[in-house]
């Protein structure tokens, strides 16, 4: 009998040991899976948020040392057939807020190659000038009602200009 509650005091002291085992490790999984979660939230919100936080901090630096970010405005040059396309087209930009100005230059010689062979035409030239982060939705506008199968739409950084113009520029076009 000694020998059966010294095996059952045993077996308890093991079954009590494995449970705050259990418990432990339930414990630490549970933080463990919180601080992921934590993590995965950060970096969504920080993805997320990147282009407004850059801008905040592009206009900070500006404010602060009175200098001007190269590349946080772009021109970019878009094709036209005609005025009344590239009119249409710039007032579509200016009504999405995607541009703070859209010059339309008056027609232009032009020369490419299309499907093997040298083409000439006469086209317009629409400079549209906006917020870099801006770029990728002027293009996919442009190719989404554009009359030509694979349209000019080229996109520079601006490196220096006139501050007043570059703050007026981001206030034109809102943030992202």
């Amino acid at each position: 009998m000694k020998q059966t509650v010294g095996m059952t005091f045993v077996a308890t002291n093991r079954m009590e040991c494995l449970i705050q085992r259990c418990h432990k490790e339930a414990v630490l999984c549970s933080v463990c899976r919180s601080l992921l979660l934590v993590l995965c939230l950060l970096l969504f919100l920080s993805v997320s948020m990147y282009p407004g936080l850059w801008s905040v901090g592009v206009q900070l630096r500006s404010a602060l040392t009175g200098s001007y970010v190269p590349g946080h405005h772009s021109v970019l040059l878009v094709n036209s057939p005609n005025e009344q396309t590239a009119k249409d087209i710039g007032r579509a930009i200016m009504e999405r807020r995607l541009a703070a100005s859209i010059n339309i230059l008056s027609r232009t010689s032009t020369m490419y190659y299309w499907k093997g062979e040298i083409q000439d035409a006469s086209e317009i030239l629409m400079l549209v000038k906006t917020k870099t982060s801006r770029i990728q939705q002027v293009i996919d506008y442009v190719r989404s009602v554009h009359p030509y199968e694979n349209p000019e739409v080229l996109s520079f950084p601006v490196e220096d200009g006139s501050l007043a113009y570059m703050k007026w520029m981001d206030e034109a076009i809102p943030d992202d």
